[in-house]
């Protein structure tokens, strides 16, 4: 009976965890859906997304140098071709949706007072 009862347990608490692990990622997954995502040189993971109810643009980028997560970005055509612009501080985050030539590829731009550091090719995933 003690054994019925431990084991009665343990998949009810498993039960409860899965179902919560997955209502979390749902909920959260919900708030935003995707607009661009990258695969840059150095290992740079760049996602833009939209906020569902306020239409907030989100930065997501993963790399080997860290995450980095912002909000509050802009769009802008330049010549056809859409850049997502981010601020943090003294750093601004360029994401080019494509190029003039190739649809397909992009750019990742950091600078930072006004001063290019990073210029990434991308290509969209």
């Amino acid at each position: 009976m003690k054994t019925l009862l431990k084991r009665s347990a343990l998949l009810f608490a498993l039960s409860i965890s899965v179902l919560v692990n997955f209502s979390l990622r749902a909920s959260a997954d919900s708030t935003a859906s995707i607009i661009l995502s990258t695969k840059c040189q150095g290992g740079y993971n760049i996602n833009i997304w939209r906020n569902y109810t306020s239409g907030e643009l989100l930065y997501r980028a993963t790399s080997p140098n860290g995450n980095l997560s912002l909000a509050g970005g802009t769009k802008q055509a330049t010549e056809g071709v859409k850049v997502y612009k981010f601020r943090n501080r003294n750093y601004e985050y360029w994401v080019w949706d494509g190029t003039l030539d190739n649809p397909q590829s992009g750019t990742l731009e950091v600078y930072k007072n006004n001063r290019i550091l990073l210029h990434q090719a991308c290509t969209k995933s």
